[in-house]
């Protein structure tokens, strides 16, 4: 039997806890960004990679786009089904994992956003699968905005300080971070309590990206304009330089 992965133990039962996490709180300013690179055009048809409980997903739909919703976690998924019911919203949410997606020049727009999968993988081949898998998603001019962690960030802050001053209101606690130079991983034990009010410990790894790595891995999938900013909490903009202060770059590529 398949052992599993920290970010697969994590969302087995955290639907309703994930949704009052700091930093989902952004997402009508996140979409007002979307819908403005989409310059408004209802006929574009959306791919939220990484759903999770179907925020940007429900919200879009709201404003009258067609978004399929893809995630790992049942979990998450059930949320998110359950959140477009009482909103009577039809959303097409799956089970798929984004490094290998049954999709082939299906969409217009692809979002991945809050990490949305990428940059948790264990390896950097298999979160390189994630962007081949979702390049392959997008049609021939396909546009994919997506965030990821800044590997320019843990150079000159603590990681372990920057999630301390996140979750003042004490859900979940990450310690032990140490981030290693050579590989780019941030590794941390995560401490949290899940719906249930059980209280879970895992030992998770993630992996933070420098903008010339995103670029490069961007090109070789056929990307022609590659445009990095930094991504500011339910404020996204292309007025946002990044900085050694972003915790988070927003990724904008369009074929």
């Amino acid at each position: 039997m398949k052992t599993k992965q920290w970010y697969e133990s994590l969302f087995e039962n955290y639907g309703k806890k994930y949704d009052n996490e700091i930093y989902t709180q952004g997402t009508i300013g996140e979409c007002d960004f979307i819908e403005a690179e989409l310059k408004s055009d209802k006929t574009l048809k959306i791919l939220d990679v990484g759903c999770g409980t179907g925020r940007h997903s429900i919200e879009l739909t709201k404003r009258g786009y067609e978004v399929t919703g893809i995630d790992l976690s049942e979990s998450q998924l059930s949320r998110a089904k359950e959140k477009a019911k009482n909103n009577n919203l039809k959303i097409d949410f799956q089970k798929q994992d984004a490094r290998n997606l049954p999709f082939s020049n299906e969409f217009d727009v692809a979002i991945m956003l809050c990490e949305g999968g990428f940059s948790l993988m264990e390896t950097d081949e298999m979160n390189f699968e994630i962007l081949k898998s979702v390049s392959n998603s997008l049609k021939e001019h396909g546009k994919f905005i997506f965030t990821t962690l800044n590997g320019l960030f843990p150079l000159f802050h603590s990681v372990e300080k920057f999630y301390e001053s996140n979750s003042s209101d004490g859900k979940f606690t990450y310690k032990s971070n140490s981030f290693d130079l050579m590989t780019f991983r941030d590794f941390n034990t995560f401490e949290f309590e899940d719906d249930s009010g059980n209280k879970k410990t895992l030992d998770c790894n993630e992996r933070y990206y420098v903008p010339s790595e995103i670029t490069w891995l961007l090109k070789s999938l056929g990307y022609i304009k590659i445009d990095i900013y930094g991504a500011k909490l339910g404020a996204f903009s292309r007025n946002n330089k990044l900085t050694t202060e972003d915790f988070e770059m927003l990724v904008i590529a369009e074929k």
